[in-house]
């Protein structure tokens, strides 16, 4: 069977030691992800970074027949394979350095995955009465106020499984973040909603089919909960736990945090409260202060659409393709930069320190460049 360029990109995730960044990093300097594949031992090992066992696992190319398996699963279940440079792709999620390569989404509503406002809700999996009872209401306001956000969370016990419920029942789009792949649910007593959700949100995965359960890939897929999302809101959480772990990316991707405070004296707030304590979250009581912290507001209609206003002219025939490709997609990292441009990384690292010396451009965290504007 011809090896498609799918195969090719679910397979580059699949070679041992290869991580979403390194699989860019691959990518970028080669080209594609097929282009990855086509290289010899010799020069992959002149891509930094790339050391000897990478370079012979891609060399040997086992990984081929895994992925071949992989597309036929998604072509029998209708499954969406999102690349991190196609538009569908989320575009927060892009921004993220350690952003899956693929994104498998499971979907049979029009859900859009860069829906204006996106926020994801956390916690323990022992909630409360009382921790079920803010979620509830907090997203339920969210609703009644018109801003009708995307509601993400991880299909488990306790808050996550509150969160979805909530946006089902309020008409709001809701998405789970799965530690696994699409061939199962778990937990198995949240089937029934994870099926409405395909219906009316959807469900997204970085792992293919088959993967087996472990503890660290639902500590992995808590990076796509939060980098999906504006914010985060820990709802409860204990002094430890995996909602901790996704406020910590969040806050690592300079995304806001945001914690319910409460009862001092219970274990499931304690985390919480820890967060607002050591100036990790702010506190939020209601969907109010959500949209606040967000200055979420409806857009006015005549409100005038910003202009470039960068004369082109000035810039060599490279810095241009930069500056338009910046232009066209707003804010990228130099991996993405480099793939849009067909320009080496190493010379867009260059052009861009340039451009920012001309302040053409700017830098922002996460080796993230955007035009000046």
């Amino acid at each position: 069977m011809p090896v498609d360029e799918l195969q090719y990109r679910i397979a580059i995730e699949l070679i041992p030691k290869v991580g979403s960044v390194t699989a860019k990093r691959l990518i970028a300097y080669c080209g594609s992800a097929e282009a990855v594949f086509k290289q010899t031992k010799a020069a992959l090992l002149k891509i930094p970074g790339i050391g000897e066992t990478i370079a012979h696992e891609v060399v040997n190319q086992k990984v081929l027949h895994l992925a071949e398996k992989e597309v036929k699963f998604i072509e029998r279940y209708k499954i969406k394979a999102l690349y991190f440079t196609d538009a569908e792709y989320p575009e927060r999620l892009r921004q993220c350095e350690d952003g899956p390569v693929l994104l498998y989404v499971k979907s049979n509503s029009n859900i859009n995955l860069n829906h204006e406002k996106v926020i994801s809700i956390v916690g323990t999996r022992k909630a409360t009465a009382y921790g079920k009872h803010v979620c509830e209401n907090i997203v339920a306001g969210l609703a009644e106020r018109g801003f009708n956000p995307l509601i993400v969370s991880g299909l488990a016990y306790g808050i996550d499984i509150c969160a979805h419920k909530a946006a089902l029942k309020n008409g709001l789009p809701t998405l789970a973040v799965l530690g696994h792949g699409l061939n199962t649910i778990y937990p198995t007593a949240h089937r029934g909603v994870a099926k409405e959700m395909v219906e009316h949100g959807a469900l997204v995965t970085d792992f293919i089919s088959e993967t087996p359960f472990d503890r660290n890939n639902f500590l992995r897929r808590n990076r796509i909960i939060a980098g999906l999302a504006d914010a985060t809101l820990v709802v409860e959480s204990a002094t430890e736990g995996g909602a901790l772990v996704t406020a910590d990316i969040a806050n690592s991707y300079n995304r806001d945090v945001f914690a319910v405070p409460g009862n001092v004296s219970s274990v499931y707030s304690q985390g919480c409260n820890m967060l607002i304590k050591q100036n990790k979250a702010a506190l939020i009581e209601s969907a109010d202060d959500i949209a606040y912290m967000l200055g979420w507001k409806a857009q006015q209609p005549d409100e005038p659409i910003k202009q470039y206003t960068i004369n082109f002219e000035q810039f060599s025939d490279d810095e241009k393709k930069i500056l338009t490709f910046l232009r066209d997609k707003g804010e990228e990292t130099v991996d993405l930069i480099a793939l849009g441009t067909g320009l080496p990384v190493s010379k867009v690292l260059s052009l861009l320190l340039s451009l920012e010396f001309s302040g053409a451009v700017c830098s922002k965290p996460g080796k993230v460049f955007a035009l000046n504007v």
